[in-house]
């Protein structure tokens, strides 16, 4: 892998610096959140839908 460049460097940094200023940081806790219990409701769904597959077998 070769190093950066200093343009590539300071795009990055430009790039980088865009993403932090637009995002909501009021908004994480609730993004958090709702992250886990959509992993969480996925998780459970497919090993229900699993279980209900192995009874009809």
């Amino acid at each position: 892998m070769r190093p950066l460049n200093n343009v590539q460097v300071g795009t990055l940094g430009g790039t980088l610096c865009s993403i932090w200023n637009s995002f909501d940081w009021s908004n994480l806790v609730n993004t958090i959140l709702m992250a886990i219990v959509g992993a969480a409701v996925s998780y459970l769904t497919s090993r229900l839908l699993q279980g209900k597959r192995r009874r009809k077998r």
